[in-house]
């Protein structure tokens, strides 16, 4: 019986599999397949809420919407989400379940692996074919006992492997024949294609290499992507934080830029949350842990974090805190979102996430955070200033609104689930600034109390239709770089469905 999916796998993380799924999900249903992804494990602390209530990797959230799906928690049945450098919280099927220590990740995973199954099963009786990203690369040999994301998955469902290789990274030949040179024979048998991915030159100058890669392996490359410049996704990887196109955002009229710091906090999470900032026109978004750019940007973003009372411990280490409260007394705007606006607390009692117990926040806000054991998801609808703003929460620490009785501050105002004072603002929602309206009236606020003449571009696309039109280029990128009837060919769609 032919496979009912194919793995993208890749020489490395970031490599390019995220991007290549995503392509094929498109491209595969404008030729009329019903096609789903699926990726069995993720390690992100990224994560977004699908309609059924559990949360996934926002990677297969994206690859969802390009296959024209709602995401579901059988594309991503296990999320590792790293608390610390030797554990991860757990996630199956979209709810919570417990941590996985260090030396557990190679030998204690067998009912990890078993949910992974089901949820493939799930999918293959419903789909035509079913793309499935691996995680980090198959010849990482010494995890392959406990394998099911990669060449485990690939050998329980007789499933075609393409390995992807990144070579604006350099050295992807080696790492091709590497790849293949590492695996044991019944492993190696499942490779059936190798991908080019970001190439900028003279493809013929390229080709004699591939054509000895061929040689010596008997694997073909079906095609080498070249490198496309306005094309991102929601990443999984922290390698791939605020690596933004400068090409992106575009330009504002004249030379009115508006400058966004996001602090890449040691356990950031859901950093694309500023993704919409960056796509928009004459906004310039950098990831920075540098306290002089911080005190510089006309705006300052706390990020999410999977730690909060140890990345709020770090931001006081760094200095950086410092910087926050400098600018909130001085009206420069800062805005916390998640973990972000815990930190502007004025206390924080966390017995679960941490087990730090009550430390001070940095009390720009007039709020009390308390960890819960539950986690709260959903997928709220707000208003600001009479915009609609659609987002979601994924969260155990719970703000609640303190009287905090201090003379001649600013009145706190509501904003969206938060509060404001002054110039500083506070949310629980991620996603918020996906919402067009929403986004550019409230960084039109900021600009104005930056002092910066940033103003909304008018007929700018949409954040959402901007996404589209990504992953549409994308697709075009795939079909006319990549032999995608071969891959099919190794599916049980085979060759019956043609352009």
């Amino acid at each position: 019986m032919s496979a009912s999916g194919i793995l993208v796998a890749g020489t490395s993380s970031d490599a390019g599999k995220s991007v290549v799924v995503a392509g094929l999900c498109r491209a595969f249903a404008r030729r009329g397949l019903r096609v789903a992804p699926f990726k069995a494990q993720n390690m992100s602390n990224n994560s977004m809420v699908c309609v059924d209530g559990g949360e996934v990797g926002r990677a297969q959230y994206l690859q969802a919407q390009a296959a024209g799906l709602d995401a579901t928690t059988a594309m991503n049945p296990v999320l590792l989400k790293p608390g610390t450098d030797r554990r991860s919280f757990v996630v199956v099927r979209g709810r919570a379940a417990g941590t996985l220590e260090a030396g557990e990740y190679a030998t204690g995973r067998a009912h990890l692996r078993a949910a992974a199954f089901d949820a493939y099963r799930e999918l293959e009786s419903q789909y035509d074919v079913v793309v499935c990203e691996g995680a980090g690369s198959p010849a990482e040999i010494n995890l392959r006992a406990g394998d099911y994301v990669n060449l485990g998955l690939a050998r329980e469902f007789r499933m075609p492997v393409a390995v992807v290789g990144d070579i604006d990274r350099g050295g992807v030949l080696a790492s091709l024949y590497g790849t293949w040179a590492l695996l044991d024979d019944d492993d190696r048998a499942l490779l059936k294609a190798f991908v080019i991915n970001k190439f900028r030159g003279d493809e013929a100058v390229l080709r004699p290499g591939l054509d000895e890669i061929t040689r010596r392996t008997g694997i073909p490359c079906l095609g080498v992507l070249p490198w496309l410049l306005d094309v991102w996704l929601d990443s999984e990887d922290t390698l791939e934080v605020g690596h933004w196109r400068a090409a992106a955002a575009g330009s504002g009229p004249g030379s009115r830029r508006l400058t966004v710091a996001v602090v890449r906090l040691p356990r950031i999470s859901n950093a694309t949350d500023v993704d919409a900032l960056a796509a928009e026109p004459g906004v310039d978004v950098l990831v920075t842990v540098d306290p002089a750019t911080v005190e510089a940007a006309d705006l300052v973003v706390l990020p999410g974090s999977r730690s909060t009372t140890s990345d709020l411990a770090w931001l006081r280490k760094s200095g950086l805190a410092g910087v926050v409260l400098r600018r909130a007394a001085l009206g420069r705007p800062v805005i916390g979102i998640c973990g972000g606006y815990q930190m502007l607390a004025a206390t924080i009692a966390d017995d679960f996430e941490s087990g730090d117990g009550t430390v001070d926040g940095l009390g720009l806000l007039p709020t009390r955070v308390d960890f819960a054991a539950d986690k709260t998801l959903g997928r709220p609808d707000g208003e600001w200033r009479g915009h609609p703003v659609r987002a979601y929460e994924i969260h155990h620490g719970i703000a609640s609104h303190v009287d905090t009785n201090e003379p001649d501050q600013p009145v706190a105002q509501r904003f969206l689930d938060g509060w404001a004072v002054g110039a500083v603002w506070g949310t629980m929602w991620h996603g918020a600034f996906e919402n067009d309206g929403f986004r550019r009236a409230w960084l039109e606020e900021v600009a104005m109390a930056a002092g910066s003449t940033w103003r909304p571009q008018a007929g700018a696309e949409g954040f959402a239709a901007r996404r589209d039109r990504m992953l549409d280029t994308l697709a075009d990128a795939l079909e006319r770089h990549v032999d995608l009837d071969a891959l099919l060919a190794l599916t049980r769609v085979g060759r019956t469905v043609v352009p």
